[in-house]
């Protein structure tokens, strides 16, 4: 069952937060009912080190999301090498809205974006931006499924040794903005620094600020299924008008 109804609608957040312990390993706990199946939050994990930095990261949001009842998994994209869009548009001619190339994991995680209600896209920060097997992935499943994102919530999460987290961050969240995607926010930019994983764990604020935006997503999550069931429809958003700046 694909789950595309939800709502950018205002409401306000309850306090009282409680903080979780750093690095429990990613286990669903109990989850929240809404329909059929439970609420999903999908993972990515930009990092070739699969249990590195941004793992840890990631597993700390998947903490407090678990923790609120939410389903998570953490794709992991490891060592292997993705090609990016070439802009062919095939995929415009599948019924489906599956990119045409189908050797890679591109396909299998538009397929489980169309069963989930949220997402994290993690990445540790190359030269000021962002890992190139991430950004080559999002291209094409954004490209090729973005209605399997419209309207569901969207997180970034980044791990450096020092600095680039920012200009990371700002380079994800534009995959959000284009995509009709509400952009979960936390008590600081979403970011955890580090060398290794045991450096992250030491980083108090950074792993607060993971856990403070799983219980963002978690509250915005049950805010939307909430609005859904007392007949809030989603915006009707004008389309058709493309314009460049060619004179």
């Amino acid at each position: 069952m694909k789950r595309r109804e939800f709502i950018l609608n205002s409401v306000w957040a309850a306090g009282g937060l409680a903080l979780l312990n750093a690095c429990k390993e990613n286990q669903p706990l109990s989850t929240v009912s809404k329909g059929e199946y439970p609420m999903k939050v999908l993972m990515i994990n930009g990092s070739c080190n699969e249990h590195g930095c941004t793992y840890t990261a990631l597993n700390e949001v998947a903490g407090s999301l678990n923790a609120e009842g939410i389903e998570t998994e953490i794709v992991q994209l490891g060592k292997n090498a993705y090609r990016d869009c070439i802009g062919c548009g095939a995929c415009r001619k599948n019924m489906n809205s599956r990119c045409i190339f189908n050797d890679d994991i591109i396909n299998a995680i538009i397929e489980k974006a169309e069963h989930s209600d949220g997402f994290v896209f993690g990445s540790p920060v190359y030269y000021a931006h962002p890992s190139g097997r991430l950004l080559s992935v999002l291209n094409r499943a954004f490209y090729a499924g973005g209605n399997a994102f419209a309207f569901k919530p969207g997180a970034a999460v980044v791990s450096a040794r020092r600095a680039g987290t920012a200009g990371s961050i700002d380079v994800i969240n534009k995959y959000f903005t284009i995509n009709k995607m509400p952009v979960v926010s936390s008590t600081y930019w979403n970011m955890v620094h580090g060398n290794k994983p045991e450096d992250v764990l030491q980083d108090e604020e950074g792993l607060q600020t993971m856990r403070n935006l799983g219980k963002n997503m978690a509250w915005l999550l049950k805010s939307m299924e909430a609005a859904k069931k007392n007949g809030i429809a989603l915006p009707d958003n004008e389309a058709g008008a493309r314009t460049n700046f060619i004179r």
